[in-house]
């Protein structure tokens, strides 16, 4: 069944199955509301499912037509997207060529386990996570937007992690990855350029003396729903729990001002954290990198995640890539400033361009 806001909100904009989804005054999917402004622009016919606004068709001027889910795009090619997506399998071809991986393994639910006859189960898990040392980094292998993804301390917090992301996220397989300290980087490239590099901070929030870290946590989300940004931050996360545990805090406690608690190890920004734009300051060499690394992954339009111990302002180095994805969404990003707006825009029509001149 639908949604009541997103039924809402197509009755409000007069939305109509035969119209793009341009005229939607509050579009649910950025990338979809972008595509539909832009398109004509170029001479292309955009429709959208009407429905949830998830995916499209376009439609080139000589005929051809091509497709879009969300930020997928009809430009990498399945097999180098698949790929990408599997972090495990993304990993093992990255560190084949040379790149920087952090160590790592992938595991299965004790179900799977059995049925593909194998001993890499939780207990495997448990045992590899000790010869890397804790705390180490559990992820579910073919998810994105940093669901599941927990910094995790010792055994019991492993399997609660890993757990969590059998039976409630529903992948079968669990990477143990290898902590990195350092700064956390998305570089988006298309191509042979880079279109946008953005710091990645966690979820956190500042005291002013007054209110306690539920009523800033509420502050914040009350701050993203003003910008119209659709982070739902999880009041109840239990990883945030597990966070304050670790920090001796409690959701009541008031922080002093201008004191910072970061809640959350990962810094996905659709779990509730900042971006800082750093496209026009990263070093041309992290750029390079960037776009070779994908070039030898296959993709066209990517996102790199990496995360370094120097400034990205000086040449590369002492950096390691984390994970690659093969449909980066900008959504967060977007909403920094009017210049990201800006190019983010132009982002989206430098891929439709590429994707309609293609052989």
């Amino acid at each position: 069944m639908e949604k009541p806001q997103l039924r809402a909100n197509r009755a409000a904009s007069g939305f109509r199955p035969e119209t793009h989804i341009g005229l939607i005054k509050n579009p649910k999917f950025l990338a979809s509301a972008i595509i539909s402004e832009v398109a004509p622009e170029l001479g292309l016919e955009v429709l959208i499912e009407p429905k949830f606004g998830y995916v499209g068709q376009i439609k080139s001027p000589d005929g051809r037509i091509f497709y879009f889910r969300n930020t997928s795009f009809d430009l990498n090619g399945q097999g180098s997207a698949d790929n990408a997506k599997d972090k495990g399998y993304a990993a093992y071809f990255m560190r084949l060529m040379g790149y920087p991986v952090p160590e790592d393994k992938t595991f299965y639910s004790d179900r799977f386990a059995k049925i593909i006859k194998s001993d890499q189960d939780l207990d495997a898990a448990r045992q590899y996570a000790k010869v890397l040392g804790y705390p180490v980094i559990v992820k579910p292998n073919s998810k994105s937007q940093g669901m599941g993804v927990e910094k995790v301390y010792h055994d019991d917090e492993l399997s609660i992690a890993m757990k969590y992301i059998f039976n409630e996220i529903k992948d079968r397989v669990a990477v143990v990855q290898q902590f990195v300290e350092g700064d956390d980087y998305r570089i988006v490239t298309l191509d042979n350029e880079v279109i946008a590099a953005y710091r990645r901070l966690p979820l956190s929030v500042v005291g002013d003396g007054i209110h306690s870290i539920m009523q800033l946590l509420q502050i914040k989300q009350e701050t993203f729903n003003a910008i119209g940004r659709d982070t739902v931050i999880k009041l109840d996360d239990p990883k945030v729990h597990r966070r304050l545990q670790r920090l001796d805090l409690k959701y009541e406690d008031v922080p002093s001002k201008n004191e910072s608690i970061r809640l959350l190890d990962n810094a996905n920004l659709s779990t509730g954290g900042d971006a800082i734009d750093v496209t026009d300051i990263i070093h041309p060499s992290y750029k390079e990198m960037a776009v070779k690394l994908a070039h030898d992954m296959g993709l066209r339009y990517s996102g790199v995640d990496i995360i370094t111990k120097v400034p990205v302002e000086e040449p590369v180095s002492n950096y390691s890539v984390i994970e690659i994805n093969a449909a980066p969404g900008l959504d967060y990003y977007v909403n920094i400033g009017q210049k990201q707006q800006k190019a983010v825009r132009e982002m989206y029509k430098k891929v439709l361009i590429a994707m309609i001149k293609q052989k």
